[in-house]
């Protein structure tokens, strides 16, 4: 289905049927597909919200508006639009940036935040060089395969999995690459997730390259000091793709520990 916010359409599945809601943001060169794996394992028991961030998917790419706070205002304008009152927030990588933003505002009806290989609210610590390759990351088939294999997967996945992994990253909108490069990536919430007041729990990979265990250990996990953190062995970055039972299996269980 497709919603509007603020003059573009936002693409967005909805199984629709449960109490209580997740709502899933994906990953730079993702889209609401990423997280197919993980919605199939939960959506007999959730109601499962996957949203195509602007510029990606099958959502509007406008020129501009590729903040971290434009994202986090997109998925609050589905959530409102899709009167959804009791849900927990998803987030993966760039998603989980938005999360985190989204749910130190304190929205009406959150109730949660899992964090999945998750970039930190601070900037990403990464020189120009570094993102002079992240500007060519998406460029063809040859640079998408190449990023799959050397810097986002940490462990093999289906073979359908990779050319939908394929598929999204190459309908990556450029104003959506260069938002998160020279935007999102930049931003720092650091101190603004200090009112984040509902539970929280982060999911990393082992493997991972772009948000690296030590990372999370010390530009996220200190800044919620009851969240616990969720080490899965052998895996990467893409954790939806990777490790999507063990993945539907925290949220499963940090679902229940809300007592939902």
């Amino acid at each position: 289905m497709k919603i509007p916010h603020n003059g573009i359409q936002l693409n967005v599945i909805d199984t629709q049927i449960g109490d209580t809601a997740l709502v899933f943001l994906h990953h730079w060169g993702g889209s609401s597909r990423t997280w197919s794996a993980v919605t199939s394992r939960l959506s007999d028991r959730f109601r499962c919200i996957a949203i195509d961030a602007r510029g990606a998917g099958a959502s509007d790419a406008p020129a501009s508006g590729y903040s971290t706070a434009d994202h986090a205002a997109d998925a609050l304008a589905v959530i409102q639009a899709l009167n959804v009152s009791s849900y927990v927030l998803v987030g993966h990588s760039m998603g989980g940036k938005a999360a985190q933003v989204l749910a130190a505002k304190r929205p009406e009806g959150l109730l949660g935040l899992v964090l999945v290989a998750s970039s930190p609210p601070s900037p990403m610590a990464i020189d120009d060089a570094q993102r002079e390759q992240m500007r060519m990351a998406y460029a063809d088939r040859g640079a998408i395969d190449w990023s799959l294999d050397n810097v986002l997967l940490g462990s093999a996945v289906p073979d359908d999995s990779r050319l939908q992994l394929v598929d999204d990253a190459s309908r990556l909108s450029q104003a959506a690459k260069a938002g998160w490069i020279d935007v999102g990536t930049r931003e720092d919430f650091s101190a603004a997730v200090a009112n984040v007041e509902v539970p929280v729990v982060i999911v990393a990979g082992e493997l991972d390259r772009v948000d690296p265990v030590v990372v999370v250990q010390h530009h996220i996990v200190p800044l919620y000091p009851q969240a616990k953190l969720k080490l899965l062995p052998g895996k990467g970055h893409l954790l939806p793709v990777e490790a999507p039972a063990e993945v539907a299996s925290v949220i499963t269980d940090f679902i229940s520990s809300l007592g939902k």
